[in-house]
């Protein structure tokens, strides 16, 4: 079945997080997830969860190393219960620039922290609900202490999905390995890149552990520019076209790049960066650069439009609420479509 999830808006102030939430389930979306940037994800999370009765509800992509993983497994325990079984913990290692510089944690390796962080935290879930002696041992993390008087009792439905973010071979590797879901980078999102690259990759990772690939479900993030009319419609590939270049200028969001063979482009936009030339940027991304990257459609267009470029190819896509709710309607529309895949 096609999943459709519907991303919150990173600048929506909490107090509206409700509101949002009740649009996104009145419009039939499958789930809702929270991003971890202007608010805390797991308190956005916590208010979708209690706007809403049947949507599941994720963090899109919790910054998670500077989080140790028992904070992080107390408050997805929680939200797994306050939700009856609707939470979805996303997890993402972030780039080495934010983690050091922005968050103060020490940079390793991401995906072999990334492989503790989970595993450590499925052993506190294990402690919790079957009351198994909490014993790990890793390289990053080491968990062994648990008093009965301060550990959270079990739980109705203990298993929690796990998304991973991943971009580069090895996050997403992992994610085939562990995860129940990867979430694509914007960046790479195209289907041919999907398709060629990403499964491959969770193939790789899946044959590490005997596990079906199809166990991931891949989820498409794509920037969609959608409106009423093609004049909508050329604003909003304008406004996307300037975010991209503001993230194809970081080296770890080359993949798609690469692969199309676009790897200059990166190069000159990393530079541009460095000599703090940011209104130079988005005249790098070109015409088709934008057409590969950024599915374009009227709203009447836009189901078609996301089925020739995604059926077959990903299990499940997100799709951004619009700006104005007049036209929730016409959203709802493109999702009811979507889930006939």
């Amino acid at each position: 079945m096609f999943r459709i999830w519907s991303s919150l808006d990173l600048y929506t102030p909490l107090a509206e997080i409700p509101e949002h939430a009740r649009r996104i389930e009145a419009m039939g979306f499958d789930g809702v997830m929270a991003p971890d940037v202007m608010s805390d994800g797991f308190l956005v999370a916590q208010a979708a969860i209690m706007a809403t009765t049947k949507i599941r509800v994720a963090t899109s992509a919790l910054v998670c190393f500077p989080r140790s993983p028992m904070t992080t497994a107390v408050a997805a325990w929680n939200l797994q219960a306050l939700s009856g079984g609707r939470f979805h913990l996303g997890l993402g290692p972030l780039v080495r620039g934010n983690i050091v510089a922005k968050y103060s944690t020490a940079w390793t390796p991401p995906a072999p922290r990334m492989r503790e962080y989970v595993q450590s935290m499925q052993a506190i879930f294990d402690c919790w609900q079957n009351d198994t002696p909490l014993d790990f041992r890793g390289e990053y993390y080491q968990f062994t202490r648990m008093q009965d008087f301060v550990k959270p009792p079990p739980i109705e439905h203990p298993d929690i999905p796990i998304h991973l973010a991943g971009v580069g071979p090895n996050m997403t590797a992992l994610a085939g390995e562990i995860g129940d879901a990867l979430i694509a980078h914007p960046t790479n999102t195209s289907p041919a890149y999907l398709r060629d690259v990403t499964r491959a990759r969770l193939a790789v990772g899946a044959t590490r552990t005997g596990r079906d690939p199809a166990e991931t479900a891949l989820i498409a993030n794509p920037l969609v520019a959608v409106g009423r009319d093609e004049a909508a419609v050329t604003v909003m590939r304008k406004r996307h076209r300037d975010m991209m270049a503001i993230l194809l200028s970081t080296p770890s969001y080359w993949p798609s790049l690469d692969y199309y063979g676009w790897r200059d482009c990166g190069e000159r936009l990393h530079g541009l960066v460095r000599e703090n030339r940011w209104s130079d940027l988005t005249p790098l991304i070109t015409d088709e650069m934008v057409d590969v990257m950024i599915p374009s459609a009227t709203w009447d267009q836009l189901g078609g439009r996301l089925r020739a470029l995604y059926e077959g190819v990903t299990d499940a896509i997100t799709l951004a609420i619009p700006e104005d709710p007049a036209d929730d309607e016409a959203l709802a529309r493109v999702v009811a479509e979507l889930r006939e895949i």
